[in-house]
């Protein structure tokens, strides 16, 4: 503690004080043109602004950041978390200040007034960017004010940066959370990890303790939250996650929770003008809410509309399929997605395929009596293309042959038993060069790479349809298909998904 004390006084002290008069300098025009006119490049500052100087300026600065931490050493009061803490202070106070977004609440400094002379804002930083002559100080502008170069427009500014009204998005896709380890995998985790398609990594078992943390704080925690942004055209996209995992979805208990954090999420952009809510993964679960038809029964009245996606996924599998192919095997938990797949192919003369008799009644009993000509109960010389959602065992994938294309028409991608087959992603599609902003990858999917609920929400607005896709609503699965085309979207062939195996074998 006497380490800490003593680095806190020796910084606001002696390092403030310095810095203050060497940044002075450094604007004059000798050094100024030589050395510090590099970093002041960025008017429109950002975080790595912060770290932009030439060497011999970083060189300075060091050699005025290592006074507190040399004399600590020197008289035996040093310790290493006075050291790491104050290396965090430096970098935390440097990226903040010139991070250009003013996010420090007013009440802060209300509460306690003095904070302002030993505390920075980005605005009050923002000002010495684009002005040049004002606010020389490092992180305290106490000296700015002892020796009037504090800028006049700084504590306006500051109030005017705080006032800023909230966006409102077109569109939102209301997802959740997969695994515990899906947190690092948010932009607001790991930016490396968010842009990679999510999988198991040892090293993230060191964080158990957080990842701990964080489980405990989804069972208390009732609001979803925003973690990405987009722009497709003119239109302003958002994601919200529930702050719930795949396994509580499955849990009775915790059913009318997650339906209370849906339909409050639903509320929230119906207040705020969305056009159209997409809902993903679990969040339209047929045990749930009955494919999304729940929250439509309780607000007849809703403007916004609400979307599952599942005309969407049943085109993207549907033009998945080799062309040619006479014969497909359903393999699977049945849902509505599953009944229009196979009832589109029979339709076609498309062979179906079930291992199971229960799956095979239902089918049949769904179908007209044409349709059911064709649907077929086998175990053995089964096809090459299997059409597959959850439920799919080991077990099953064992009794396929070598080569076999396993085409998912589940949200949640089946585990991979074999490696002499061909695994396709779940429904979803390329994304346009022009969709802006897409830096992570969703869930298991590559980069660029959107689900068909997410999509689907993206045509709904853009084609400006008035009907709700809840329940059992299935839009025209060719038209929809079309509207994906035309808006630039791209489909994702077998040999992609080949690719992509090999890429990451």
């Amino acid at each position: 503690m006497d380490g800490a004390i003593l680095i806190a006084l020796l910084h606001a002290g002696p390092v403030e004080f310095l810095y203050y008069w060497l940044h002075r300098a450094l604007h004059h025009h000798f050094l100024y043109s030589r050395y510090h006119s590099h970093h002041h490049s960025s008017i429109v500052t950002e975080p790595i602004t912060s770290v932009i100087h030439p060497f011999g300026e970083i060189l300075a600065y060091y050699a005025l950041f290592i006074i507190p931490i040399f004399t600590t050493i020197w008289n035996g009061t040093a310790s290493i978390l006075s050291i790491f803490g104050y290396a965090t202070y430096i970098d935390f106070m440097n990226n903040m200040g010139h991070c250009n977004f003013e996010h420090i609440p007013k009440w802060i400094f209300s509460a306690f007034p003095p904070l302002k002379y030993i505390m920075y804002t980005p605005s009050f930083h923002s000002l010495h960017h684009t002005q040049f002559r004002t606010n020389y100080s490092l992180f305290m502008p106490f000296y700015d004010y002892v020796y009037g170069t504090m800028d006049q427009s700084s504590d306006l500014l500051y109030e005017k940066s705080l006032v800023r009204k909230e966006e409102s998005p077109d569109l939102v896709h209301l997802t959740h959370l997969t695994t515990p380890n899906s947190i690092y995998y948010l932009r607001l985790g790991f930016a490396y990890l968010a842009s990679e398609p999510h999988k198991s990594k040892w090293y993230l078992w060191l964080m158990s303790p957080v990842t701990l943390w964080s489980t405990a704080i989804t069972l208390i925690y009732g609001r979803t939250f925003i973690v990405e942004r987009n722009l497709f055209k003119r239109f302003k996209l958002q994601t919200w996650v529930v702050p719930k995992y795949t396994v509580q979805y499955f849990m009775q208990w915790q059913r009318e929770s997650i339906n209370k954090m849906i339909e409050d999420a639903i509320l929230e952009a119906e207040e705020k003008g969305v056009k159209v809510l997409s809902l993903g993964l679990l969040n339209q679960a047929e045990e749930l809410n009955r494919n999304g038809e729940l929250f439509i029964t309780r607000h007849p009245k809703l403007k916004v509309k609400l979307v599952n996606g599942s005309s969407l996924a049943v085109a993207i599998v549907l033009n998945s399929i080799p062309k040619g192919t006479s014969q497909v095997l359903l393999r699977g938990n049945l849902n509505k997605v599953a009944y229009s797949i196979a009832l589109t192919l029979c339709q076609e003369g498309v062979e179906v395929f079930t291992l199971r008799e229960d799956e095979y009644k239902k089918l049949k009993l769904s179908f007209n009596s044409k349709a059911t000509n064709i649907l077929a109960l086998s175990q053995q010389n089964l096809p090459k293309v299997w059409l597959v959602g959850d439920g799919l065992s080991d077990d099953d994938q064992s009794k396929a042959s070598k080569g076999t294309i396993f085409i998912p028409f589940s949200q949640f991608p089946p585990k991979k038993a074999r490696k002499d087959c061909v695994y396709n992603y779940t429904p979803s599609m390329l994304a346009p060069k022009h969709f802006e902003n897409v830096d992570s990858c969703e869930n298991w999917l590559p980069r660029r790479v959107m689900s068909a609920q997410r999509i689907a929400g993206i045509l709904h607005a853009v084609e400006d349809w008035s009907e709700h896709e809840c329940g059992n609503t299935m839009f025209d699965i060719n038209k929809i298909w079309q509207a994906s085309l035309e808006h630039g979207f791209r489909p994702l062939t077998t040999s992609y998904a080949l690719s992509e195996q090999k890429y990451r074998n």
